[in-house]
């Protein structure tokens, strides 16, 4: 195989290797092995050919947060290095879903349903990625095409044994909850992906370990040239305590406003800054160091390094321009307590509402600054709820209209009503 041909590097070349293994090494958990990566990057400086770097996504929801940057983020270093990035849309393993972590067998999408979240995850990961210089791969390609001889060919390649050291299902045969055969398929289809791509690199989470080592074991099964698995840690989300998840409600949508991303980013806890600086940034390591010397010797303040920290999410989402609005959004309403200049306005059929009132919970939910009455309902018990800067915190408050009223759901959430 090409790896095991011995390199003569020149000094230079040598500390090429050097300067990109630090930078890869950076805010990564686990690379196994990393001889075989430095060997690779060996080889890379040599020859000039790129290593092919593979991150294989389950589009199982259309939305992605600033936890599920951090892996991206380690393919732009990938990408700003030289190397070829393969984004590989597990289309065809989203019918089966990723029984990591799960405690039951996971809901199969529709084919529709892949397709737009598919589209929507690409199109997100421009905010981080060139995706001009990315390849977009769907292994239904080679996985549907497959016979059932092909099928049984890839199942012989290892044992029931090997697929129940996964903790997930060695938990559920002990608990005797069920677990479909389909489901042993999920991790040898994503190793098999590596074959087809001839990846020289995964990454992915740490949840991820048992389906990336599969792929070196399906490579080496094949006569392949094994890829060198890279782990990045699960961020913790604005809780500070539970991975970063949409469904806890502790994210940092890459997709939501300027100002909701810069006033999410201002209540991330001041522990975790620098951790959400080196894994889910683009700032160098040079820039990132000189901020936390200025934390330890007190020469900056934690709440400057925070909103720096706010402003750089929302450039890297939105842009420069939408960063200073969204600093001077925050500044003008949280440091000075005034209302914004340029509230959003929403008009209300007065007619609708009977002798001109609502109830303060079906208010805010028409006003769209809740998802649900449930939500709307929840702010109201929580006194995040003010109208024309007065806290309303009865759920059974009833509001009488008005021309310009002000409704406010918590710190960043407004709306000013037009009449019709």
């Amino acid at each position: 195989m090409e790896q095991e041909k011995k390199y003569t590097l020149t000094p230079e070349q040598t500390k090429e290797v050097e300067r990109q293994l630090s930078i890869l090494r950076r805010g990564t958990v686990e690379i196994i092995p990393e001889e075989e990566l430095r060997k690779k990057l060996e080889r890379f400086v040599v020859t000039g050919k790129p290593l092919k770097i593979k991150l294989g996504l389950d589009p199982s929801a259309p939305d992605i947060h600033v936890g599920h940057t951090v892996v991206l983020q380690k393919m732009r270093q990938f990408q700003e290095l030289g190397h070829h990035i393969q984004l590989l849309i597990g289309d065809f393993t989203g019918r089966i879903g990723d029984p990591t972590g799960k405690s039951e067998t996971r809901k199969q999408l529709s084919e529709e349903q892949i397709q737009i979240n598919a589209k929507s995850y690409v199109e997100q990961f421009g905010k981080v990625l060139d995706t001009e210089k990315v390849e977009v791969v769907f292994n239904s390609t080679w996985l549907a095409p497959m016979t059932f001889a092909d099928v049984v060919q890839l199942a012989a390649k290892t044992t029931v044994a090997r697929m129940m050291e996964r903790d997930d299902f060695e938990k559920r045969f002990k608990n005797e909850q069920p677990i479909s055969v389909h489901e042993f398929f999920y991790p040898l289809m994503q190793g098999y992906d590596s074959v087809a791509l001839e990846c020289d690199v995964e990454l992915g989470g740490t949840d991820q370990k048992f389906n990336l080592l599969m792929g070196r074991q399906l490579q080496k099964e094949y006569g392949q040239e094994q890829q060198v698995v890279m782990m990045m840690p699960l961020l913790e989300g604005l809780d500070g305590v539970q991975k970063m998840s949409k469904s806890l409600g502790n994210y940092i949508g890459v997709n939501e406003p300027p100002n909701e991303i810069y006033g999410k980013s201002m209540s991330i806890p001041d522990e975790l800054m620098m951790r959400y600086y080196e894994l889910a940034t683009d700032l160098s390591q040079e820039e990132i160091e000189e901020l936390r010397k200025g934390l330890v010797d007190g020469t900056v303040h934690p709440r400057d390094v925070k909103m720096k920290l706010a402003k750089t999410f929302v450039r890297m989402f939105h842009g420069e321009a939408e960063a200073e609005e969204a600093e001077n959004y925050f500044k003008t309403v949280f440091q000075q307590r005034a209302l914004p200049t340029d509230l959003p306005e929403v008009t209300l059929e007065k007619s609708a509402y009977e002798n001109g009132e609502a109830n303060i919970v079906n208010l805010i939910f028409d006003l769209k600054l809740a998802d649900s009455k449930g939500d709307a309902r929840r702010s109201v018990q929580q006194g995040a709820v003010k109208v024309n800067e007065e806290k309303v915190a009865d759920i059974n408050a009833n509001v009488t209209l008005a021309e310009d009223m002000v409704v406010q759901v918590g710190k960043r959430k407004f709306a000013k009503i037009k009449l019709s």
